[in-house]
This record gives C-alpha cells, sequence and structure tokens, in this order.
C-alpha cells in the first residue's frame, strides 16, 4: 500500500516539475468544429434554480495538439452521423453537426491514422462522439469514466475498438504528461463525472492554456461556481474549481470554456493554431 502511495507522489512530482524540461521543437493547438448544443431550459446547468426560463446556445469545441510528428486529439465532440443533418436532441438539449473532424483535419494534412493520442475529458455524449474514427491512437481517459463507460453499452458502443482490445486504452488515475515533455498535462479533476479530466498545454508563444472539459460550460457558470444537476459529485466538483481556479492563477493561463462560443473565440480561426 505505502509503495503504490509513494508511486502516485513520484508521478505528480513529475508532472508538476515537468516544465523545467526542454520543450519541443514543433508545440501547435488547432480548434475544431465539433458542433452546437441550443439548451431550451439553461437551470439543467445549476443545482440551486439560478437559470430558471433562461436558454442559451453552447459551442461544442474539439482541439488538436501537435507535438512534433505526435498528435493529441482532446475530445472528439458530437455523432459523427449528425453531421450535416437537422440535428438531433433529447430532453432540453438540441444538437447539430455541420461537419465530421476528419475532413477537418484532412485539410491540414492530418490523416486519421497519425493520430497518437485521443484524450477524452469525459463519457458524455457530446465529447465522445467520433472517437472510434481514430482506432490506431491510445485512448487516454480517467480510469474511473473508463470503468462507467465499459458499464454503459450505448457509450461503450462509441469505444468499441478499445472495448474489444484492437486498440489500446490507457485508463487514468492522476495526472497525465502527454507526451512525457511537460508541454501538454492531462489534469484529474473529478466530479462533473467520476473520472473527469481537463488539459493544461503550454504554447511556447501564447503561453498557457487551460482547458476546462465540462468543469464549467459557460462564462457565468464559471464565474458564480453553480453547478449541473447532473454531475456526478458535487464535493468533487467545487475541489476540482479550486484547484482548476489556482492553478489558472499560478501559471497566468488562459482559460478557454469548451462550450463558451466568446472563449472559443480566443484562439485562432481553423485553419490557423495557436504556437
Amino acid at each position: 500500500m505505502f509503495g503504490r502511495i509513494l508511486a502516485a507522489v513520484a508521478a505528480c512530482v513529475a508532472a508538476m516539475s515537468a516544465p523545467a524540461l526542454a520543450q519541443p521543437a514543433t508545440l501547435q493547438m488547432w480548434r475544431l468544429d465539433c458542433g452546437e448544443i441550443r439548451v431550451s431550459d439553461l437551470n439543467v446547468f445549476s443545482d440551486t434554480y439560478a437559470y430558471v426560463g433562461r436558454q442559451m446556445t453552447l459551442t461544442d469545441s474539439c482541439y488538436l495538439i501537435r507535438n512534433g510528428d505526435r498528435y493529441l486529439l482532446w475530445d472528439t465532440g458530437l455523432a459523427g452521423e449528425l453531421a450535416g443533418g437537422p440535428g438531433g436532441g433529447e430532453g432540453p438539449f438540441r444538437m447539430s453537426l455541420r461537419e465530421r473532424l476528419l475532413p477537418q483535419l484532412a485539410r491540414i494534412g492530418v490523416q486519421p491514422g497519425q493520430v497518437t493520442f485521443v484524450g477524452v475529458s469525459h463519457y458524455h455524449d457530446d465529447h465522445i462522439g467520433q472517437a472510434a474514427d481514430f482506432p490506431g491512437a491510445t485512448l487516454l481517459v480517467g480510469a474511473a469514466d473508463w470503468e462507467a463507460i465499459r458499464g454503459r453499452p450505448a457509450t461503450a458502443a462509441r469505444f468499441r475498438p478499445w472495448i474489444e482490445g484492437q486498440s489500446r486504452a490507457q485508463p487514468l488515475r492522476g495526472d497525465h504528461d502527454v507526451f512525457g515533455d511537460g508541454s501538454v498535462t492531462i489534469l484529474n479533476m473529478p466530479g462533473h463525472t467520476p473520472g473527469h479530466r481537463a488539459l493544461l498545454v503550454r504554447l511556447p508563444r501564447t503561453g498557457p492554456v487551460l482547458l476546462t472539459g465540462d468543469l464549467y460550460h459557460f462564462t457565468e457558470n464559471m464565474r458564480t461556481g453553480r453547478l449541473p444537476i447532473f454531475n456526478t459529485d458535487r464535493a468533487d466538483t467545487l475541489a476540482s474549481m479550486a484547484r482548476f481556479q489556482e492553478i489558472a492563477r499560478n501559471l497566468r493561463a488562459r482559460i478557454i470554456i469548451q462550450h463558451e462560443p466568446a472563449d472559443v473565440r480566443r484562439l485562432p480561426a481553423f485553419p490557423a493554431a495557436a504556437q
């Protein structure tokens, strides 16, 4: 038991001290269009009835990070079968998708086989919809979310190559240094789901960028610290929010709320990349 604790501490120390290591020759990040979500009852994003009678349109964004000749795809958006169609939805959510990820990546010369890692912030449908288009990639996912995925047949179907063992899955139990050089770190931020993650990208010109996953959904939500009614653990979410904000302050990082259109527009418009 004590040995496992020491190993976990050593892994965390390595991840936190990684900025001292040399930066890669090429580090770029593209924002990708992964859909749009119209919310007819915004109150689902507050367990204290703060948004009664309000509506909002959210974006669904994904990100491609290049480190030399390796690529991480962070989140895979809405289901590809929605592309170009009238959209679909459930409950207060109406979702639409203009274009799949594959043709977007093709426009910057990236083929699916070149994607080294697919990282998912969590298992909700709007973040995993096109994962199976990248079966050659190693899947990076929170261990608790991976356990949940395997127990949900509809969700597991989106991960068939990894569920069936044809592709490699790497369940994560803490922070994870994706490329081993400190440039990109998957951060353990549970609460929205049991294994929810956020992403820290240390771009050489732009500086540190924090991608929230679904720790927050829109600017007011972040400013007030309000929680959706469907989060799995309130206390874990609040603790993750506190940690996330302290990281942002200490690194003077740019925060990008992945569903907030105003935040996503702070990054270069595709096909330009942040560097």
